[in-house]
């Protein structure tokens, strides 16, 4: 070393420092990297994505070699700063002392903090270049990784470590892929993201929220006269409507509009007409998931179903076009319901029927009415109250307070809500 000069030697060790913030800055970025942005681009043709990818399969092989390289290089710089002092200073202690507090912040400020942080704020860009001469590295030096890793093994698998291929794999759950999207930003619409997360819903709600309750449905009654058969076909807002023959729990068919109007237009219409033209009926349980639903749909060609209870009794009625506005919102339509929005009025209240779903409650009004046991308002308060609730009576639920405006037939017909905001204010 004394043959070489002090400035080489200088020279040598700002090599070796920056040398060494390569390779620190090269761990923080490929273990930073996005893995599914660089499977996109690797499925885009990018050779680097790719390259990155097989390092990231390989990460004790990966991590050898830039720790093998990045503490070399690390130990050369600690005794290069040593001669460096030794032929300046002599081998007095102080100046030993005082060269490794140097050279330990030099290599914590230039070789391993900065560069990092650099690392981890880029590392989706820098993973596909650096990837190049890490993948070179570990192919010329293969040997020696293998032959360090081999006691790294060992001692993982002696203190019962090793690594699992479920955490290699990198698999999200429902859960984080939810996150995911959320925290997209600008990358997806506002409008996608909304689906995308309903979509994710779709497993946790049954058809049972989402169904037309049995009292609502619009059905058939064969036992009518035919003229008041022809006014509710005429005047129906559904393409497809529920046979029943006196007892409108007792569905015996589904009839399609469209199937009917060849007919009415030849021959005069009558219950025996109907009874030819309508279909069986589709039942499905109430706990079934919308998800699920909407592949049974598809298995069975069918766009309506029945909902029923353990007991067989109907509940209710779901479409495929229910389970589709759970994703994308309501359709614009003709029916009365399309233009029927929910909103507070300048009082901060509202005034809704008892037989409207919470989930509409919730998703028109941003409230937090508990869904997890009765599905409408009038249930909600028969099940908070445990008894029939008289006019005019008032409770809060979830922070929401709720008057009782007329109740009939032992059923809340109509309630007002008040906005939370809007009550809290007034407080003194």
């Amino acid at each position: 070393m004394s043959d070489i000069g002090l400035t080489a030697q200088f020279g040598a060790l700002v090599v070796l420092l920056v040398l060494s913030g390569m390779f620190s800055m090269s761990e923080t970025v490929m273990m930073a990297a996005n893995r599914y942005r660089l499977r996109s681009r690797a499925a885009q043709g990018h050779r680097g994505a790719r390259l990155a990818l097989d390092l990231l399969n390989k990460t004790d092989r990966l991590l050898g070699v830039i720790l093998l390289f990045n503490n070399l290089v690390n130990t050369a710089a600690a005794t290069l700063v040593s001669v460096i002092t030794m032929e300046l200073f002599g081998d007095d202690r102080w100046a030993l002392g005082a060269a490794t507090l140097t050279i330990t912040f030099m290599i914590l400020v230039f070789s391993e903090i900065t560069p990092k942080v650099i690392g981890a704020h880029h590392a989706d860009r820098l993973a596909v270049v650096v990837s190049y001469p890490l993948a070179f590295l570990l192919r010329v030096f293969y040997s020696v990784v293998w032959f360090i890793n081999l006691f790294s093994s060992g001692l993982l698998r002696l203190l019962r470590l090793q690594p699992n291929e479920e955490g290699k794999s990198g698999a999200l759950s429902t859960e984080e892929l939810r996150s995911m999207v959320l925290e997209s930003g600008q990358y997806i619409p506002q409008t996608h993201r909304s689906i995308l997360v309903n979509l994710f819903d779709l497993e946790n709600i049954t058809v049972e929220d989402v169904m037309t309750p049995r009292g609502s449905i619009e059905g058939l009654d064969l036992s009518a006269p035919v003229d008041e058969l022809r006014e509710r076909i005429a005047t129906s807002y559904h393409t497809r409507l529920p046979v029943h023959d006196g007892d409108s729990e007792q569905v015996i068919g589904v009839l399609h509009l469209r199937r009917l109007l060849g007919h009415v237009l030849q021959d005069e219409l009558s219950a025996e007409q109907i009874r030819e033209l309508m279909q069986k009926p589709y039942f499905i349980p109430a706990d079934t998931p919308l998800y699920s639903q909407i592949r049974f749909f598809q298995e069975n060609r069918q766009r309506l179903a029945l909902v029923v209870d353990e007991y067989g009794e109907m509940l209710g009625l779901v479409t495929l076009e229910d389970i589709i506005e759970e994703l994308i919102g309501k359709f614009t339509t003709d029916t009365p319901e399309s233009t029927r929005r929910l909103q507070w009025g300048e009082d901060g209240s509202v005034t809704v029927d008892g037989g409207t779903n919470l989930r509409d409650l919730n998703r028109q009004l941003s409230l937090e009415l508990p869904v997890d046991g009765p599905k409408t308002l009038n249930g909600l308060l028969i099940e908070y109250l445990q008894d029939i609730p008289e006019t005019g009576l008032s409770v809060r639920i979830a922070d929401t307070p709720i008057e009782v405006v007329q109740t009939q037939d032992r059923r809340v017909k109509t309630a007002r809500l008040f906005q939370p905001r809007a009550i809290s204010t007034q407080k003194p």
